[in-house]
């Protein structure tokens, strides 16, 4: 049985700027089965729980910055549990040092323990700059190896995964029952990072599915970071390809 597949809404961010419901509705008639929010247009979260049960879309998951669940957990809480959405996803940290890494495992033990106990999940999400070895560990080994995993799991971005020199697959497998959402992206090339639509590239995007159903994953979310084309073409274009690929 395969993943169901949403859309990171950061992928088509220009079309939500000027139409955010509208956008969910185009989304949705793409074929995506839920959506991953990037900000939620100043909406409330009871009208924005309603727009997405009529439209047929689940919420994925939530980018949330860094300093929101820092200084507004409680409403960032309130929000997700309103709106339905299970996963909390801290999108980016920079991390210089592994003293640096040491201090955020301690803050995602305070936040995702918090998460947790109102039901939903803490989540990080993945770029390239993890991938820095300290000590001949990869610093994204030593984030995960500093929380508890009930307290923080994983949204393996495999497009920067990728761009890193490791092999997604097997970096999903060995993650197991610890990643819900895996991202898929791809590259034309890695040289300068020439995005293209999933599926058009270099990725093997159907040995990412296949490890993430093995590894217990719930959702694959297809993001887009930038497009050569109208957005909503693109993303489009990328549902297509895993349609093709028998992944939806």
């Amino acid at each position: 049985m395969n993943i169901p597949v949403a859309l990171q809404l950061y992928s088509v961010r220009d079309e939500m700027q000027k139409d955010f419901i509208g956008t969910l509705g185009k989304v949705a008639g793409i074929g995506y089965k839920g959506v991953e929010f990037a900000g939620f247009g100043n909406i409330p979260a009871v009208q924005l729980r309603k727009v997405l049960a009529d439209l047929g879309l689940a919420a994925a998951g939530s980018h949330t910055d860094i300093k929101l669940l820092t200084d507004k957990l409680d409403e960032v809480i309130e929000y997700n549990r309103t709106l339905g959405n299970k996963y909390i996803v801290c999108p980016y940290m920079s991390f210089e040092s592994k003293e640096d890494i040491v201090k955020a495992s301690e803050l995602f033990n305070k936040i995702g323990e918090k998460i947790r106990t109102n039901g939903m999940e803490l989540l990080y999400h993945n770029h390239s700059h993890e991938f820095k070895k300290f000590y001949d560990e990869y610093g994204l080994d030593l984030l995960y190896k500093g929380v508890k995993p009930e307290n923080m799991g994983a949204e393996f971005d495999t497009g920067w995964v990728f761009y890193s020199g490791v092999d997604p697959a097997e970096y999903i497998r060995s993650y197991k029952g610890r990643c819900p959402l895996i991202h898929v992206k791809d590259f034309t090339s890695t040289d300068g990072m020439k995005f293209t639509e999933v599926g058009n590239g270099i990725v093997d995007v159907k040995g990412i599915a296949a490890a993430a159903a093995e590894a217990g994953a719930r959702w694959l979310i297809v993001e887009q970071d930038e497009c050569s084309m109208p957005s909503l073409e693109s993303v489009g274009i990328s549902f297509e390809n895993l349609k093709k690929m028998n992944l939806v």
